[in-house]
């Protein structure tokens, strides 16, 4: 699984002062973490030649996931759609970063980036994500309530798409589905869920299946999300852990490999770290390596060696395999 925040061709320089990421400007206040001058074309070209190279690393399953802003977003689309496929295009996610602010700018007030969402296959890691149920969703979603007060919706007990002879065609209870339609399930089980009393009938006879509030693991994830970025980020452009979360559990298993080419202040890595995947994070300036090396070594010591240490580590390897191969 990728997943890429790259520069937004800002034209903006990003500082940190005083151990804090600063407002994004054009002045050299503080000390410098990294410039976003790339404009127009050069942009564009900076970005599709990573993207074919993100493309040939991911595997078939892979997916990635490319945060981008509402000025530069549709041409990266159009990039992304050329590389990876329009048919294994998922999502345009949006994402609420901010509260409403009060701009002098004429223009709605903007407080939503985007993060396209595509696919190397059809066949991709893919875990349902769920989020809970609001007391407001309980009543609005599942509005009846049985005498022991248990509430539930109904479904119908029919879907669209017609069988011929099949085993989701026949009558149940003296009723055949309408027509251009199937029954969900085999009238066996149909009758089994009538004897448990999980089909509701209504006064013209006709069957509902009941699906109780308390059985349900939650919502399904829509393409709106409301993870707000932190209010005193230690880096530029930090973004929220909650949203690293839920796209590394979503889109990759555990020993899963995470690659993050634009890896910033460490948190896809960190979060690829807690839920047990391999990770790969890649930035080439050192504020950003030595925020990923602070952010990670809060969770689990000993991850880094220095390059010397790694010299050395990779000179006694080749050593005693040499060693091996004498014997």
């Amino acid at each position: 699984m990728v997943y890429i925040d790259p520069p937004f061709a800002t034209n903006n320089t990003f500082t940190i002062t005083d151990g804090r990421a600063s407002t994004i400007s054009n002045s050299l206040n503080g000390t410098v973490a990294y410039t976003d001058t790339l404009k127009g074309f050069d942009f564009i070209e900076f970005i599709r030649e990573r993207l074919i190279l993100l493309k040939m690393l991911l595997s078939d399953k892979g997916s990635i996931y490319l945060h981008t802003d509402y000025k530069i977003g549709h041409y990266v689309k159009i990039i992304m759609d050329e590389i990876f496929g329009i048919e294994n295009f998922r999502n345009d996610i949006t994402r609420v970063k901010c509260n409403p602010k009060n701009f002098a700018r004429k223009g709605y007030g903007n407080i939503k980036d985007l993060i396209l969402f595509y696919s190397k296959s059809d066949n991709l890691i893919w875990n349902e994500p769920k989020t809970a149920y609001t007391e407001a969703d309980k009543i609005k979603l599942f509005p009846k309530t049985e005498k022991n007060g248990r509430r539930y919706t109904t479904i119908p007990l029919h879907a669209p798409g017609e069988t011929q002879n099949g085993k989701t065609s026949q009558a149940f209870k003296g009723i055949l589905p309408p027509t251009g339609r199937h029954w969900r399930s085999e009238v066996s089980v149909l009758e089994q869920w009538d004897k448990e009393g999980l089909v509701e009938w209504s006064d013209n006879g006709n069957p509902r299946k009941k699906i109780y509030f308390d059985q349900q693991e939650g919502k399904r994830v829509q393409d709106i999300w409301e993870f707000k970025d932190p209010q005193y980020p230690v880096y530029p452009t930090e973004k929220n852990s909650d949203l690293a979360d839920l796209i590394v559990k979503t889109s990759s298993n555990e020993n899963s490999i995470v690659l993050d080419c634009f890896a910033g202040s460490g948190t896809t890595l960190k979060l690829a770290q807690l839920n047990g995947r391999q990770w790969i994070g890649i930035d080439k300036s050192d504020r950003a390596i030595n925020s990923i090396i602070q952010k990670l070594e809060t969770i689990e010591s000993n991850l880094f060696v220095s390059k010397t240490d790694y010299k050395f580590l990779k000179e006694k390897q080749q050593t005693t395999l040499a060693d091996l191969n004498s014997n």
